[in-house]
């Protein structure tokens, strides 16, 4: 299918492939994809230029009661047939606008985004800044979960998971069980062949799916933990085509699972001692065809490069913020478990926050990847978070020391203590942001109330939620003393 680029070819498609149903999708503003649709017969040119009004008060961020009506606005090059719906449908996503001005919504973190785009090219530094995030998830075959004032609980289980090697599996009508075996052990689940990956054609179908409705994808994998841990990689895009593409694949990758009976979590640690799941973040600035990353400095970057790197490491304890939003993500990032959380930079060194990839020397190919992200964030808002600390580093010039060219945990305890590290939970990452965001109020890309408004939304829902529950291991520790 051909990308339609404006309202006309939107319209000719829908009459083209005999669409019944158009669906409007936006982003609400802590990361969740929302819909409504429409019949294909009331959608005409209007609906593109004046937009389509709806109810915002209820969007998790969003608008008070008393200042409820918003616009959405469809993009036209973002529409995509629906792969998985019984009646043919075209997805459509779009801007927020606020119905009375006309103008985008602050809030909407799609335009976030667009405005982050912007800046990179008034700030004359580049005109197009390439993200590459690999997001990782799990599949799972059961999960169950509640808390209320008397218990707490959460169960997850998977034919994959290593703590199924007694279990009695595939019981006969006589009662006989055979457990098949074949489960990665944890920390071993990187790159093993069929039986062992149970989830090679599941995996198979998400990558051909995406294909199909216009992801570009370079290869799906088992990734390292034990219980069908996963990751499937797509080819790098601007950042707001990338952030279109996140919420793309993670629509497909939770659909595919849904028709196998199976489900897919991006939470960033469900399982206990074993590998959590990240978003790898690959990050390239380009100016007039030229990668401005590539150059004569370390690992073969630029000094504008360099510059960037010490633009993220001095603003990694807020951007985490963003960029690791969830209680569940500071439980990723610990030690022992290959997660990121030095702050400093390497070329090949993996337990820094920072690494240079030497796959290959083609100054096309030099980038950075910032490693500490997870798949539980707000791409749009996270992306851009990141591109804003590049380009603070790049304007300010700030050096970022020297590389961590060491195995980190050879290291002596003098030694290790001069290394910056993350913050230790969510808690601490809003206390970073709410002291250092000057850096992200340029040109107006966040604005002061996103970030009084993403600080007080996290705190009271989420930190505060998880502080006050009693947590199933204190019973084991504290119930008898």
């Amino acid at each position: 299918m051909n990308k339609p680029n404006t309202a006309k070819e939107v319209l000719d498609l829908i009459k083209k492939e005999e669409v019944e149903v158009v669906d409007y999708r936006f982003m609400d503003f802590l990361g969740l994809w929302q819909h409504f649709s429409v019949p294909a017969r009331e959608v005409d040119e209007g609906s593109f230029k004046d937009g389509l009004g709806f109810d915002g008060s209820s969007i998790r961020g969003w608008q008070t009661i008393n200042e409820s009506d918003m616009l959405v606005k469809p993009v036209p090059n973002t529409a995509f047939i629906d792969p998985f719906l019984d009646h043919k449908t075209l997805i459509v996503i779009c801007d927020i606008c606020d119905p009375i001005t006309g103008e985008d919504y602050t809030r909407d973190p799609r335009h976030i985004a667009r405005k982050a785009e912007n800046y990179l090219k008034t700030a004359g530094v580049g005109d197009t800044a390439y993200f590459g995030p690999e997001a990782e998830f799990f599949i799972f075959d059961d999960v169950r979960f509640d808390q209320n004032e008397h218990e707490g609980y959460y169960h997850v289980d998977s034919i994959e998971g290593r703590w199924n090697s007694g279990r009695k599996e595939n019981i006969d009508e006589s009662g006989h069980s055979r457990n098949l075996a074949y489960k990665p052990r944890c920390k071993e689940g990187y790159f093993p062949c069929p039986p062992s990956d149970k989830y090679q054609d599941m995996r198979s179908e998400m990558m051909l799916t995406m294909e199909s409705i216009g992801l570009h994808v370079e290869c799906q994998h088992h990734e390292v933990a034990t219980g069908g841990q996963a990751e499937i990689d797509m080819r790098f895009a601007p950042l707001v085509e990338m952030g279109d593409a996140l919420l793309k694949y993670k629509y497909v990758i939770k659909n595919v699972a849904d028709q196998y009976g199976k489900t897919v979590t991006f939470m960033p640690k469900p399982l206990f001692n074993d590998n959590g799941s990240g978003m790898h973040t690959h990050l390239s600035i380009w100016k007039d065809g030229e990668n401005t990353f590539a150059g004569d400095r370390y690992a073969g970057m630029s000094e504008s490069a360099m510059y960037a790197i010490g633009g993220i490491l001095k603003r990694a304890p807020s951007i985490l913020a963003f960029t690791n939003p969830t209680t569940n993500s500071y439980k990723r990032l610990v030690p022992g478990f290959e997660a990121p959380v030095n702050l400093a930079y390497s070329r090949r060194n993996r337990s820094a926050a920072v690494r240079i990839p030497m796959y290959s020397n083609s100054p096309k190919a030099k980038r950075l990847e910032f490693r500490c992200p997870d798949p539980s964030s707000n791409p749009y808002l996270a992306m851009s978070a990141l591109l804003m600390a590049a380009l603070d580093g790049i304007l300010n010039k700030i050096d970022p020391g020297e590389p961590l060219d060491k195995d980190i945990y050879d290291l002596p305890p003098e030694e290790l203590a001069k290394v910056p590290q993350t913050p230790g939970s969510l808690r601490e990452a809003l206390t970073a942001l709410e002291k250092d965001h000057d850096f992200l109020l340029k040109g107006d890309v966040f604005t002061g109330d996103v970030i009084e408004t993403w600080i007080n939304w996290k705190i009271e829902n989420e930190v505060q939620a998880v502080e006050l529950r009693p947590h199933p291991w204190e019973f084991s520790m504290y119930y008898d003393i």
